[in-house]
Parts: C-alpha cells; structure tokens; sequence
C-alpha cells in the first residue's frame, strides 16, 4: 500500500503553523507497512485542493488530508475534495446526529455558539462520514471505483489524531524497516551502503543527527528476510553507537 499526504491550510504555507500533523501522520502510516511517497502542503483554496487530491487519488492506494473543515470562510476542504471528483456537497444524517450531540452536550459551556449545522454536516455525496469525537467538524472517506480512497481528516491535531486511530486498521503494507546507527562520516559510507543497496535489493538511507553525534542509517523493503540481512550486514561493516 502506498499514500500520499495533503496538509490544507495557508497558516501551514506562512509558516504561522508548525506542520506537526504531516510528521505524525508519516510516522503512523510507515509504522504501519506503508509506503508515504509524497507530501504535500496547499493553500486554502478549492481549485488547488481539488487538483492535487485528484492527481493523487489516481496515482495512490490511499491519500490523507487535513486542515481546512469547519465553518469559517477559509474552511474549504470538503468543496476542494468535492469539486476533485465532481461530486455536490451532501448533508449527512449521521454527521449532523452527532454534531446536534455534540453541540448539545457543550450548550451550557458555549451558549453564545452559533453553528450552521447543515453546513458542517455536508460531506461530498457517497462518502462514509468519521463522526468527530474530540471536536465538531466530521471528516470522511472517499472511495471510488479507478481511485485511491481519500481520507479527509480535521486540522486540529488532536481531533485529527483521534479521528486517524478509527480508521488505523484501514492502513496496512508491507515495507520493513531496520535501522543501525554509526558514529563514521557519512562521506565515508557511500561504498557500503551502495554494496548493501546492490547486494540484498534494499534501500538504504543516511540520516545525520549533529545533536546526537551520529548518522542513522535506515533499511527498508518489502522482503523482511533481506532487510534483516542487510541491516546485520551493515552493522559488521561499519563502526556502530547505541542511538
């Protein structure tokens, strides 16, 4: 399985925003076998949302997005997504049931909330909406014939991660990792992890870490037996450090 990331948002683009939602997302998805081959950050603005999403969803088993749901000017995700595939944005019973819960449950703490409830319950027509338990804003999932399921998820990161370990399981692949880590200059590597890329079929990657003092050196592919062999291999050819 392999998916792309779609971080929505202008406040990302700024840099007004730390883009934490991509980093723990990627980190998810690879620990779960998936192969994360893109990343990418657009503005709030349908006509940019509804291009990338589209060429991605033709490219990729799965693609995630975040940012941009609620109910401020700047909330267009769903149009984005829903203009992608043609599609007319649709209230859903089920999104709308649990925002009146929601918004019943906090009346008394919030009594001045003014929230348009069909707008915020409208995903794109034929989506599966992911109710939000930490927060208002549903998010959605798009499958469709010829493409990759679209995953639409808040930007709030903690709403976003709860929402995320309802559909976890949906995210399954079978790239392995290992990793070894050296104190040598990465200069010096170049001949050994070219001979362990050629000779066990495995990529091989040099992280350096300055604060650390050392470089991680990352093994993956999708044979574990070779990825184990290789990461054993590098660890005898080179000087190793506990990380």
């Amino acid at each position: 399985m392999n998916a792309a990331l779609v971080t929505v948002g202008d406040e990302l683009l700024a840099g007004d925003t730390e883009n934490t939602n991509a980093t723990w997302l990627a980190q998810q998805l690879t620990a779960r076998g998936v192969a994360v081959e893109r990343v990418l950050t657009v503005p709030d603005d349908v006509p940019a949302i509804a291009e990338n999403v589209r060429a991605y969803a033709e490219a990729f088993d799965a693609v995630v997005v975040t940012g941009g749901l609620g109910g401020t000017p700047d909330d267009v995700t769903m149009a984005g997504v829903a203009a992608a595939f043609d599609l007319a944005l649709e209230e859903n019973a089920l999104a709308r049931a649990d925002l009146e819960r929601t918004l019943k449950a906090i009346a008394e703490s919030y009594p001045d909330l003014n929230v348009d409830i069909e707008a915020e319950a409208s995903i794109p027509a034929g989506a599966r909406p992911l109710v939000n338990d930490a927060g208002l804003s549903p998010g959605c999932v798009l499958e469709q014939e010829a493409y990759g399921a679209v995953y639409v998820l808040p930007g709030i990161p903690s709403e976003m991660e709860h929402m995320f370990e309802g559909v976890a399981d949906e995210f399954t692949g079978d790239v392995e990792s290992e990793f070894v880590y050296t104190d040598e200059p990465e200069a010096n590597l170049i001949e050994r992890l070219d001979e362990a890329r050629r000779q066990f079929d495995v990529v091989v990657g040099c992280y350096p870490n300055q604060q650390a003092g050392h470089n991680r050196l990352k093994v993956r592919g999708t044979d574990a037996d070779a990825v184990a062999k290789a990461a054993a291999w590098l660890a005898n050819e080179v000087r190793t450090v506990d990380p």
